[in-house]
C-alpha cells in the first residue's frame, strides 16, 4: 500500500468517480476516460499535476460552453453527495482547478461556481489567479463571501486571500499592502465557526511576516473583544512571539523581569546524528506575585556554509508561582528527516524566557 499523498488519485478513486460522471453525463465513456487519465506520464505526475490532469481530462466530457460546463460540475457534486461521497482530503480539488484553468476570462460564471464548489471542496488555491487578475473586484466579492451563511464560503474569503498561503501562488500586492484584506478579517474576527476563526489567524500570521505593525495594531484593537477573538489574536501572533517582538510580548503580559534561569546544562555535549540532544535547566519566579511564563529554546543549526541558523521551539506557556523553582528537562531529536539536512560540527542552544534569550551554550553534532 502506497504512502504517497499523490496516490489519492488511484484506480479505485477514478472508478468511483466514473460511476457518478456516468449518472450525470449519459454519453460518458468510462473506457476513454480511464485511458486518458492513465497515460504514459501519469505515474510520474506529482499531486498538483494529477489534480490539473484530472481537470483537463474531465474537460473532454463537458460542454465547450463554460457556463454549461460549470452547471454540469454542480450536478456532479450534487450526485456525489447523493451517493454519500465526501471529500476526505483534497482529492476533489480538481473541480476548482477546472474553473481556474478554463474560466479565468469568465468572471461571473467562475464566481458562481466557486461559491457552490467550495461548499464541497475548498477553492482556496483556485481563486488566487482571479485575485491577481481582478484584485479589486475579487476582494469586494470576498468581503461579500465573508458574510455568507455557509461557513465554508466564509472561510474561502479568509483563506483564499492569505498573502502567503502555503503551496499556493503568493499575492505580491497584498504582501506589500494588506489593508484591502482587513474588511474580510474584521468581519470574521468573531465568527461562530472555529475553522473560520483559525483561517483569520493564519491570514494575520502571514501578514505579520511582511507587515508586523499591521498585525500588532490589529491585535491591540481586537484584544478583549471576546475570548474567541483573544484566542484568534494569540494564534495570529505566533510568529511575532517567536521573534520576541516587544510590543506583542507586552500585549500578552510576557514580562521576563525577575524570572531567573539557573542550572542550565547540556547533558549530551556530543550528539550523534540519529540520537537526541538532552538538556535541563531551572526557572524561578522571584517576583511577589504569579507571572505568565512563555518558555522556549533556540536551536542554532549549523548550515552547509558554516553559519548558524536559529529555530525556536516552544516548551510551554503557564502561570508560575512566586519563589517556586521549576525544573525542566527536554530532548531534541536529531533523527534524519526529509525536511532538514544536518551538518556535523558545533551547534548552539539557548533558553528563551518571555521572548528574552539568555545563556547560549555549544554542543557538538557528530556522525
Amino acid at each position: 500500500m502506497s504512502n504517497l499523498f499523490k496516490d489519492i488519485y488511484s484506480q479505485e478513486f477514478y472508478d468511483q468517480l466514473s460511476e457518478i460522471i456516468l449518472v450525470t453525463i449519459p454519453s460518458f465513456e468510462k473506457e476513454t476516460f480511464t485511458q486518458l487519465i492513465f497515460n504514459d506520464n501519469f505515474i510520474h505526475y506529482e499531486l498538483k499535476e494529477r489534480m490539473t490532469h484530472t481537470a483537463k481530462v474531465l474537460h473532454h466530457f463537458l460542454s465547450d460552453d463554460f457556463g454549461e460546463a460549470t452547471e454540469t460540475i454542480k450536478q456532479l457534486i450534487d450526485n456525489l453527495r447523493l451517493a454519500g461521497i465526501k471529500e476526505e482530503s483534497i482529492e476533489f480539488m480538481f473541480f476548482p482547478e477546472y474553473i481556474s484553468v478554463y474560466g479565468i476570462d469568465k468572471y461571473e460564471e467562475s464566481i458562481s461556481a466557486f461559491e457552490f464548489i467550495t461548499q464541497f471542496t475548498s477553492c482556496e488555491f483556485a481563486v488566487r489567479p482571479y485575485i491577481l487578475k481582478y484584485e479589486e473586484k475579487m476582494l469586494t466579492q470576498m468581503v461579500q463571501w465573508s458574510k455568507h451563511p455557509n461557513n465554508k464560503v466564509r472561510r474561502l474569503a479568509s483563506e483564499g486571500s492569505r498573502p502567503r498561503l502555503p503551496w499556493a501562488m503568493a499575492l505580491p500586492s497584498l504582501k506589500k499592502n494588506p489593508m484591502p484584506i482587513f474588511p474580510i478579517l474584521d468581519t470574521l474576527k468573531n465568527d461562530s465557526c472555529e475553522v473560520v476563526r483559525r483561517s483569520v489567524a493564519n491570514n494575520l500570521n502571514d501578514i505579520s511576516k511582511d507587515n508586523p505593525n499591521f498585525v500588532i495594531e490589529t491585535a491591540q484593537k481586537w484584544l478583549g473583544y471576546t475570548k474567541e477573538t483573544d484566542a484568534l489574536i494569540k494564534h495570529a501572533s505566533r510568529t511575532l512571539l517567536k521573534q520576541g517582538e516587544p510590543k506583542t510580548l507586552q500585549l500578552f503580559g510576557f514580562d521576563s523581569k525577575n524570572i531567573m534561569l539557573s542550572n542550565f546544562d547540556i547533558l549530551t555535549p556530543n550528539v550523534k546524528i540519529g540520537d537526541a540532544l538532552e538538556f535541563s535547566f531551572s526557572i524561578t519566579n522571584v517576583n511577589k506575585t504569579c507571572k505568565t511564563l512563555r518558555l522556549e529554546y533556540g536551536l542554532y543549526y549549523k548550515k552547509n556554509n558554516g553559519d548558524l541558523s536559529r529555530k525556536v521551539f516552544k516548551i510551554s506557556e503557564r502561570e508560575i508561582e512566586p519563589n517556586k523553582v521549576y525544573k525542566i528537562n527536554r530532548k531534541q531529536s536529531f533523527k534524519l528527516i526529509t525536511t532538514r539536512k544536518f551538518h556535523t560540527g558545533t551547534h548552539q542552544l539557548s533558553i528563551i524566557i518571555n521572548g528574552q534569550e539568555s545563556q547560549i551554550k555549544d554542543f557538538e553534532l557528530v556522525s
